[in-house]
């Protein structure tokens, strides 16, 4: 039986013309027998969670990455690489193929990261795309009931003052939103409180509950439960709204330190050079899930209050973050652990 080019070409192919229309027609077959390249995504997404499972971090992404999942028709796999203050994480999907199937969710370290540790081992800025901001989840003052009977920050700034460097504050370690929040609050009120800093804010919580330290500008997701119980007084919160799981909880700057701001945010990143389809895709998918009331019940059981964002008003937010937090770092001499 005669092939297909023998029968489209009975003559033997000796011409230019016909070396070329044979080559063409070949091309033209062989793009017709190639399977059409599948549309993003067809396989199941990383979400990479630098920090330990169980924490408000991770918690978010799961929440979003389950409601994500239904609107993609990928599974998105949340995998927890912690260590090195979220480094470890960064480091890995800022190597990570740009093709949209590698994520990333990260809170204020990104901003925080470049003047804390000496030297990192990618770019903030050249190693990653924005894709959305997430979530805040506010950080809230709080003191032992069981060391010291103050109510309000007037109070904490009062006392401090009378006594400088004999009120502690407890953190999760240096550079975490929680010692940044009391490195800015005695900036600004000008008192010297000593810091307390803990390998992760669950041994620091333990020793403020047992009444080794005085002060604690714990995360609401796991101050709540026991502001709730009695045991902690929520003094003021550091957002610059009052939190909805706080209501009646006023914010630092309207109890006298004005100006105060302290919003422990989380955001999406990519690989830098991820294209642009699969970016815009996912931050829809993103926002769909934060409108989605089933969603924002979750987050409200953990502290968490909705964003979202275009891509570029997160290029944006980090900038002024980085600047800002930058700036109290160098001035505080602030270091990694």
């Amino acid at each position: 039986m005669k092939s297909l080019l023998q029968r489209l070409f009975p003559r033997p192919l000796t011409t230019p013309d016909a070396r070329t229309g044979a080559a063409a027609l070949m091309l033209v077959l062989a793009a017709a027998s190639a399977p059409a390249h599948a549309a993003w995504p067809d396989h199941p997404i990383r979400w990479i969670v630098p920090f330990p499972a169980g924490g408000a971090m991770d918690n978010i992404a799961r929440t979003l990455g389950e409601d994500m999942s239904r609107t993609l028709g990928q599974a998105i796999v949340v995998e927890n690489r912690p260590g090195a203050g979220g480094n470890i994480g960064a480091e890995l999907v800022a190597r990570a193929p740009a093709d949209g199937y590698t994520m990333i969710i990260v809170a204020n370290g990104m901003a925080v990261n470049p003047a804390l540790y000496g030297k990192l081992g990618y770019d903030p800025v050249k190693d990653f795309a924005p894709v959305s901001l997430l979530a805040v989840v506010p950080n809230v003052l709080v003191a032992s009931k069981a060391k010291t009977p103050v109510k309000t920050v007037a109070e904490v700034v009062a006392n401090a003052k009378a006594r400088p460097g004999k009120y502690t504050y407890a953190s999760a370690g240096n550079g975490t939103s929680i010692h940044l929040a009391g490195e800015l609050f005695t900036s600004m009120a000008g008192v010297d409180l000593l810091h307390v800093p803990y390998k992760g804010s669950g041994p620091a919580m333990t020793d403020l509950l047992g009444g080794q330290v005085d002060y604690m500008f714990d995360s609401i997701t796991s101050a709540k439960p026991h502001i709730d119980s009695g045991k902690l007084t929520a003094i003021a919160v550091t957002t610059t709204k009052r939190s909805t799981a706080l209501p009646n909880v006023p914010t630092v700057a309207e109890s006298g330190l004005a100006g105060y701001e302290l919003s422990p945010w989380f955001a999406a990143f990519v690989p830098a050079r991820t294209p642009s389809a699969a970016i815009e895709k996912l931050n829809q998918a993103m926002l769909d899930a934060l409108r989605n009331p089933a969603v924002q019940k979750r987050l409200a059981a953990i502290g968490a209050e909705p964003i979202g964002s275009t891509p570029a008003a997160l290029r944006d937010h980090l900038a002024r973050e980085t600047a800002k937090w930058g700036e109290l770092i160098r001035a505080r001499g602030i270091r990694a652990d």
